[in-house]
């Protein structure tokens, strides 16, 4: 039996995860994380990564690496990572079941740990 994929990507984000290994000597991909701050109490972290963590759970798609940092697994746990460019804004966004609310500038979050018993549960009827 598989394990959960803490985190899916769109074609989207996977594409621009890839742009930026290639523009990046060494690049293995990308790592998200969680930081306390903002005016919701967290926010989102992406950083750039040479050398995986062994720890860091992995998610590739078409080539494309995104590593999840431990700490942050129980937050990021059902997040769909897509890439969006408008006029204002061009970055990341992440559509988290985990999240119960957000300032008002969208650039930090609360969130809650996910229920790991309702993904238990979400996983063993799927498997039926």
């Amino acid at each position: 039996m598989g394990r959960f994929a803490v985190i899916s990507m769109t074609e989207k984000a996977a594409e621009r995860v890839r742009e930026i290994m290639a523009a990046r000597d060494n690049a293995a991909g990308i790592r998200l994380g969680i930081k306390k701050g903002g005016c919701a109490g967290m926010e989102y972290t992406v950083d750039l990564v040479t050398e995986p963590n062994p720890k860091d759970d992995h998610i590739e798609r078409d080539g494309a690496h995104v590593y999840v940092a431990p700490e942050a697994a129980l937050f990021l746990f059902g997040t769909v990572m897509d890439f969006e460019a408008t006029q204002l804004r061009t970055g990341f966004t992440f559509t988290n079941p985990n999240q119960s609310s957000a300032c008002g500038c969208g650039e930090s979050v609360e969130l809650k740990p996910a229920d790991l018993k309702q993904l238990a549960e979400a996983r063993a009827a799927g498997a039926a």
